[in-house]
């Protein structure tokens, strides 16, 4: 394996998105966990649905709409299905908290490692470009990141072969020479399809996805992409 980049997901993969769970939890006793549980699926929902609906359009899908509102509105409408106050202070309380998720503890130490290691780094999220400067700020992963990649030129979410595409626009090398790390087993089975190689950070150990290819590596945390990469911790 000669990988020259290693392109991460940014919510799921380095940023928590159930820690938003405990904010929930205190502005809703008994429905944090449910919150965030079902604000995450309708989120990724909408993604795909818009994406779905328009994939061929030359300037992106009529229907796109920036991550950071597609969030919001999965809020309201999560807070709407399970029949709970939506007042607008917290739901504003809940988004502040979204633009600055918990870090999973062991990211930091493995960017620097993979950094000082010579890879190119980066993300590609679904993410708004303001939207993810906030949680690599908030997260302290400004230095260890060269660059951070949003969907948001292409108005198209992944798992579109466009969204992929940005990276190799970015960093200007061959696919099997990207190594994509996602949390999200649908995402890292797109970015597989697209050609590059992958790794799923398993976190909830989850069984492999039914459809094909399997990723070609994958582990329990973000520890152990430094195993792939055949580095020491």
């Amino acid at each position: 394996m000669t990988i020259k980049a290693v392109v991460f997901d940014a919510y799921g993969t380095l940023f928590d998105v159930y820690s938003i769970q405990v904010l929930a939890e205190e502005l809703y006793p008994n429905h944090g966990a449910d919150i965030a549980l079902k604000w995450r699926d309708k989120q990724i929902e909408y993604t795909r649905l818009i994406t779905q609906s328009d994939p061929h359009n030359a300037s992106g899908s009529q229907y796109f709409r920036p991550f950071w509102e597609l969030t919001r509105l999965s809020l309201e409408y999560t807070l709407d299905r399970l029949k709970l106050n939506r007042e607008s202070s917290q739901v504003e309380k809940l988004m502040q908290q979204y633009a600055h998720l918990t870090p999973f503890t062991e990211n930091l130490a493995v960017l620097q490692k993979i950094k000082a290691s010579g890879f190119t780094t980066a993300i590609l999220s679904n993410g708004s470009e303001d939207m993810l400067a906030s949680a690599v700020k908030s997260a302290g992963m400004e230095d260890v990141l060269d660059h951070v990649i949003s969907v948001d030129p292409i108005r198209l979410f992944k798992t579109s072969p466009e969204s992929y595409g940005l990276v190799q626009q970015t960093i200007p090398i061959n696919k099997d020479e990207i190594l994509f790390v996602s949390s999200n087993a649908w995402d890292a089975l797109g970015a597989n399809w697209f050609g590059f190689t992958t790794h799923w950070v398993n976190r909830q150990g989850l069984p492999f996805e039914a459809l094909t290819p399997r990723p070609n590596y994958s582990g329990a945390d973000l520890k152990s992409v430094l195993q792939s990469l055949k580095l020491t911790e």
